[in-house]
């Protein structure tokens, strides 16, 4: 018998304890998907992008920018943590496959039992669950951290947790959640991605404390070395409990993953040349096309591929920081967009390899622009009169295109009579209203950003507008986000196939005012708040492909952030000396940040 299918049966007993109902949602599963079935049965021998035959051992090395000081990635308050625990060193209740939009398979949670209406969500832990130092994990442990991440987790979490009735734990092996009256679909697939922590190992009162202890986790790697800032050494765990499961089979491949931290984005792309770096993710498109022309490349020591990224493309933008009254007018916000010259940069700063963003959800069936609103979307958006443009309503909308020259007339004469009709007016080269000039700061945190920023705040000077660009450093630019103390800034949104409770923290009106929150914008909106909830409570794709469409609309018609661009492939460099499955996820980025699919091919 399939080890998945000797896991089911095993809970049989188990399942005596509460009223069985002929409804086979009502069944422990060996997943959970958003909608519908996960599509791997509950015998599945490995995930479809993993190679159950490849080789361990070796060491991978990789790179960040930036610095660490600290081993906690649980709270903000604790400091800049390290990268690379998630997922090594930490593990969930259940894992994700990134083959589908969003399913679930059992992991320390061995089987998720819920209802229709999703009103409660049990998980059985696996019995053979461990932590690092061997102890076992118990409903105790799931309950503790529960608790914990509630009361002093991130801000996502304390939100998503908070809204939990109760907790029980009927059993070493059994935790129940009492979710009546949410109407949330994905609170159980969001409790079923929550860490487990051991209770025996963690103070609560030093949860919020800069700590470089050693943590335990459950997970493949334990931390074997720390070099505060520096370095961080993980080294596989041979005991790791979870190393057969069909969720782990041909992933973590190698023995030890050494992980460095550069200042700076030259100092790193040094390295790689250089060897001391096995893997590169590269995001600069200059780069890309002129930066890879050296030795090593040349004798195919390292080589370099474009792989196409599935999924929405998300979005990144110039976000105005709606809590300063000068953003307040969506004429205003709309018009400081329109002089952004996509055309123009693109082909002279970065050879033409982007597309301009168009949706919060780009290149997916999620995307609202150039469709016109169905009748159901109409009807989800008709209590909020005015929440939506006509142009976006009928699909006809596109971000505003240039003649590419540098010197496009025809927008910057539509900004400016867009602001004429905010109040503003035009006097010796400079826009004002009521004697109050124009005039904000665009924070930026490397040279890139700067760069661009610099083209677009000359853009807005030649409307009048006073823009002044800021680069600070990564720690004045981690806390001037956090506590929303910008103008404008460059905000990043990545978009999953199956947006969901993350959306309240990026532009819910719970989340504006809420420290460290991703509405960096300062959203406060009925409209969006309720297509956020209608999104939620979809029971069908059909339905929630209709929210998701109307919220998108909300979201373009609140001209909260000028759209930037995107690039359809992952940019990847390596060492010639690895090698990944040939078969690539079809949701989201195809290269995670630690490799966790790929192995090394030879010495």
């Amino acid at each position: 018998m399939a080890a998945g299918c000797a896991v089911f049966f095993a809970l049989a007993p188990a399942l005596a304890d509460h009223p069985v109902n002929p409804d086979r949602s009502n069944l422990a599963r060996h997943g959970i998907a958003m909608h519908g079935d996960p599509v791997l049965a509950a015998d599945f021998d490995h995930l479809p992008y993993a190679d159950p035959a490849a080789a361990k051992g070796g060491r991978l090395k990789l790179a960040f920018q930036g610095t660490f000081d600290s081993l906690n990635p649980f709270n903000l308050k604790a400091g800049s943590t390290a990268q690379g625990l998630n997922g090594n060193v930490f593990e969930t209740l259940m894992a994700r496959s990134s083959d589908e939009p969003f399913s679930l398979y059992g992991l320390i949670a061995q089987s998720i039992e819920t209802d229709a209406e999703r009103s409660y969500a049990t998980f059985r832990l696996d019995p053979r669950a461990r932590f690092s130092d061997g102890t076992p994990i118990t409903s105790d442990d799931v309950a503790f951290t529960f608790d914990l991440l509630k009361r002093k987790g991130r801000p996502q979490q304390r939100a998503a947790y908070s809204q939990v009735r109760g907790v029980e734990t009927p059993d070493a092996l059994t935790i129940r959640y009492d979710l009546q009256g949410l109407g949330d679909r994905e609170m159980p697939l969001i409790l079923a991605l929550m860490p487990v922590l051991p209770r025996h190992a963690v103070d609560p009162a030093a949860f919020e404390d800069t700590s470089l202890a050693i943590p335990i986790g459950s997970g493949p790697y334990r931390v074997t070395e720390v070099k505060p800032g520096e370095r961080l050494l993980l080294s596989r765990n041979p005991d790791y409990w979870a190393k057969d499961l069909p969720i782990r089979r041909g992933l973590f491949n190698f023995d030890e993953i050494e992980i460095n931290y550069y200042r700076d984005a030259n100092s790193q792309f040094e390295a790689f040349r250089a060897g001391l770096i096995d893997f590169r993710d590269e995001t600069n498109p200059q780069r890309w096309t002129s930066g890879y022309d050296f030795p090593a490349m040349r004798d195919h020591r390292m080589y370099r591929d474009s792989l196409p990224i599935g999924g929405p493309k998300g979005i990144e933008g110039f976000v105005f920081n709606l809590r300063h009254p000068v953003f307040d007018d969506v004429r205003v916000r709309e018009a400081l967009g329109l002089v952004f010259d996509f055309e123009w940069i693109n082909a002279n700063l970065y050879d033409g390899v982007y597309t301009r963003s168009k949706s919060y959800f780009d290149a997916s069936e999620l995307a609202s622009t150039g469709r016109p609103a169905s009748p159901a979307e109409r009807a989800l958006l008709a209590p909020f009169p005015g929440a939506v443009r006509q142009d976006i309503l009928d699909g006809t909308w596109q971000p505003a295109k240039s003649d590419g020259s540098g010197h496009d007339r025809i927008l910057p004469k539509r900004a400016l009579a867009e602001l004429a009709e905010a109040g503003f007016t035009l006097e010796d080269g400079r826009l004002t209203k009521d004697g109050v000039p124009l005039a904000f700061e665009i924070m930026v945190k490397d040279r890139n950003q700067e760069r661009l920023a610099l083209n677009y705040a000359d853009s807005l000077r030649r409307i009048g507008v006073d823009a002044r660009v800021k680069l600070v450093d990564e720690v004045q630019y981690q806390r001037r986000r956090q506590k929303f103390e910008f103008d404008v800034m460059i905000g990043s949104w990545i978009a999953s196939a199956s947006p969901g409770n993350e959306q309240r923290s990026r532009w819910g009106s719970a989340s504006a005012d809420q420290e460290a929150s991703f509405n960096l914008a300062g959203v406060k909106s009925a409209a969006v708040d309720a297509m956020i909830t209608a999104l939620l409570a979809a029971t069908t794709q059909e339905d929630f492909v209709t929210a998701v469409r109307a919220y998108d609309r909300v979201l373009l018609s609140g001209f909260y952030i000028v759209p930037l661009f995107y690039s359809s492939d992952q940019w990847i460099a390596a060492s010639a000396s690895l090698a990944r499955p040939h078969r690539l996820p079809h949701d989201g980025p195809p290269v995670s940040a630690t490799l966790d699919t790929w192995w090394r091919s030879m010495p």
